[in-house]
């Protein structure tokens, strides 16, 4: 048997009420450019709009003119999405809950994960919506994946509950220890001390 590699998200496809709904949420409070539109190819009582969530990939939403707000919140049984979650930089996360509070939009407020910070609230459908921001940059040439799962490990054995940023720090140090260097010993050292 062999796997089939996927190799990242292509799209997203929720399910929306009103065609201007959509837009004003998905481009008027997030940002996302709405980039196009055409029928819903498998049922043409509903149109299909595109928004680029700033990496390029594709956020969809299918809409229904006949369809109205069903839910104050979406269904989170088991195979229903639960949220869905985008990644603003540290910058704009820090204005997150000034930007929601003068829209009148209700939030979670600020919440510490460990390695990022999130704050939740709802689309007008009642979709749990994550706004997260990564506490760490990975060093050049690694991924987001790469520090996370070092940081991981490194939590595991030292036997710690959660990712905190002494694992994030540990883990980008492993990661540059790859780096090619013209030392012959590049281990940390002192260069305070008397010699």
């Amino acid at each position: 048997m062999r796997k089939i590699q996927a190799q990242g998200v292509h799209h997203i496809t929720l399910s929306g009420a009103g065609r201007q709904t959509s837009i004003d949420f998905w481009e008027g409070v997030l940002g996302m450019p709405f980039i196009f539109e055409q029928p819903n190819l498998d049922n043409p009582d509903e149109s299909h709009l595109y928004f680029d969530p700033g990496d390029g990939r594709l956020i969809t939403i299918f809409t229904d003119e006949q369809r109205s707000r069903v839910y104050d919140q979406a269904p989170q049984e088991p195979g229903n999405v639960h949220h869905v979650a985008f990644n603003l930089s540290n910058a704009v996360f820090r204005q997150t809950v000034e930007r929601l509070d003068e829209r009148g939009i209700h939030h979670s407020g600020v919440k510490d994960r460990g390695f990022m910070d999130s704050i939740y609230f709802r689309d007008p459908l009642g979709l749990l919506i994550e706004l997260a921001s990564y506490r760490f940059e990975p060093p050049a040439g690694h991924s987001h994946a790469e520090v996370l799962i070092n940081a991981h490990r490194i939590r595991v054995a030292r036997g710690d509950y959660n990712i905190a940023p002494i694992h994030l720090a540990d883990a980008i140090e492993r990661l540059s220890a790859t780096r090619d260097t013209l030392s012959e010993d590049d281990t940390p050292k002192d260069p305070y001390s008397a010699t």
